[in-house]
C-alpha cells in the first residue's frame, strides 16, 4: 500500500511538472530561491525565512545561531526523530533527554522543569505528527529561566492551535520538505523562519560557506537547489486542499476506531491538525506488529532516541512504551477508498 503517495500525486499533475522543468532547464544561471522563502515565512507570519539543504542543518544552524556549543545542555524530547537530538551533538552540547505525555506524545512540561539545570541553554520542542498542544507555559518557563526555545516545525506545516499557526511560536523554528511531509520536495530541504534579523542573517552565511561580502567564518554548503525549491512552491499551493484530505480520513478512522482496545488521538477543539501522520497505540507490542504485518505500515519510532547507540541510553519510561505501541497509519490524500476500507477492516481484525 502506498505511503506517502508522492507518485500518484506526480500523475494527477505531470503535464504540470513537465513545463515546470522545461522552463527551469532553460535558465541559463543559478536561481536564488527567495521566493520560497518569502512564501515560507508568510505562512508562518514570521519576518524571515531560510532556505537550507535539510531540516536537521536547519536544526543545527538555529543552535549555532544562539552560540550553543560545548558545556551546554539542551532539552528535547526522547520520543522523535533522531534530528532533534543529533542536531544538539553536532554543535558539541549535550541533549538532555526528556520524556513525554502519553496523550500528546510530546515533550513532558514536568520533565522539562524536573531537568533544567544551570547549563541548559535551550530547548528543542517538536510537534510531533502534526499535533500542537497549548505551550503557553513552556514559553513563559523559557523566558523565566533564560532557556531559547527551539520549534521544531518539521512535522506540523499548516497545523494551527487557536489560530496560532506551527513555526510562529519559537525564537527561531524549522521546518521540513522530507518526502514523508506534508508537503515534499524532491530532494528534502528546510527552511528556517524566525523575526530575529540578526539569526536570519547568520544562517543565510552560514549555509554558504560562511560567506557574505566575502568568506568571513567557517561554512557549509547548505544550499536548496532551485528545481526543488519551484516543486515545494507548486505543491504549497494545494496545502489547504490536501490538509482537509487528510482530517476527511482521519475523521472516518476516529468514527471506526473509537470503540477498539487502542488509543486515538482526536483533534482537540481549536486544532487545526495537518495529520502529517495518523497514529494509533496499540495495548501490546505483539497486537502493534501484527498490525504493522499486515499493512506493510510504519513505526514512527521503534525506539527512544536515547536508546541508539550513538547514546547509549534506557529510554524515558513513557516514550519507551509508547515507541513499542504505536503504528503510523497511511494517510495521504491519494489514498483510495478501498483502501481505507482495508486498513480500518485490518484493524478491526488485529484489535
Amino acid at each position: 500500500m502506498q505511503y506517502n503517495g508522492w507518485d500518484r500525486e506526480y500523475l494527477e499533475n505531470k503535464e504540470s511538472y513537465y513545463k515546470l522543468f522545461d522552463k527551469i532547464m532553460q535558465q541559463d544561471n543559478e536561481k536564488n530561491v527567495e521566493f520560497l522563502e518569502k512564501k515560507v515565512a508568510l505562512l508562518a507570519n514570521r519576518e524571515y525565512g531560510v532556505a537550507v539543504n535539510s531540516a536537521t542543518d536547519a536544526l543545527y544552524f538555529s543552535l549555532m545561531s544562539y552560540n550553543i556549543g560545548t558545556g551546554d545542555e539542551v532539552l528535547v524530547s526522547d520520543f522523535s526523530w533522531i534530528s532533534s537530538a543529533s542536531s544538539i551533538s553536532m554543535t558539541g552540547a549535550s541533549p538532555v533527554f526528556c520524556d513525554i505525555d502519553l496523550e500528546s506524545y510530546h515533550i513532558s512540561f514536568e520533565e522539562i522543569k524536573k531537568k533544567t539545570t544551570s547549563k541548559t541553554k535551550a530547548i528543542i520542542y517538536t510537534h510531533l505528527f502534526g499535533n500542537m498542544v497549548d505551550v503557553s507555559p513552556i514559553l513563559d518557563y523559557c523566558k523565566d529561566n533564560n532557556i531559547i526555545f527551539i520549534e521544531d516545525a518539521a512535522q506540523s506545516l499548516g497545523s494551527s492551535l487557536n489560530g496560532i499557526v506551527a513555526g510562529s511560536i519559537g525564537d527561531v523554528s524549522s521546518f521540513s520538505f522530507n518526502n514523508n511531509k506534508v508537503i515534499a520536495g524532491i530532494s528534502g530541504g528546510g527552511i528556517v523562519v524566525t523575526d530575529n534579523k540578526d539569526v536570519a542573517s547568520y544562517i543565510k552565511k552560514i549555509r554558504r560557506h560562511g560567506k557574505d561580502k566575502d568568506f568571513e567564518m567557517l561554512g557549509y554548503n547548505s544550499k536548496m537547489f532551485y528545481f526543488n525549491a519551484a516543486v515545494i512552491d507548486f505543491r504549497l499551493d494545494k496545502l489547504k486542499e490536501w490538509q482537509l484530505k487528510r482530517q476527511d480520513i482521519a475523521r472516518r478512522y476516529n468514527d471506526e476506531f473509537v470503540d477498539l482496545p487502542i488509543h486515538i488521538q482526536i483533534a482537540t477543539n481549536g486544532l487545526n491538525h495537518n495529520y502529517h501522520k495518523y497514529v494509533v497505540r496499540f495495548e501490546d507490542e505483539t497486537s502493534r506488529n501484527l498490525a504493522k504485518e499486515k499493512l506493510s505500515a510504519s513505526v514512527h519510532y521503534d525506539r527512544t532516541i536515547s536508546e541508539n547507540s550513538m547514546y547509549k541510553g534506557a529510554g524515558c519510561v513513557n516514550a519507551k512504551q509508547v515507541s513499542r505501541t504505536v503504528l503510523s497509519l497511511p494517510i495521504h490524500p491519494w489514498l483510495q477508498k478501498e483502501e481505507i476500507e482495508k486498513i480500518i477492516n485490518v484493524m478491526w481484525l488485529v484489535s
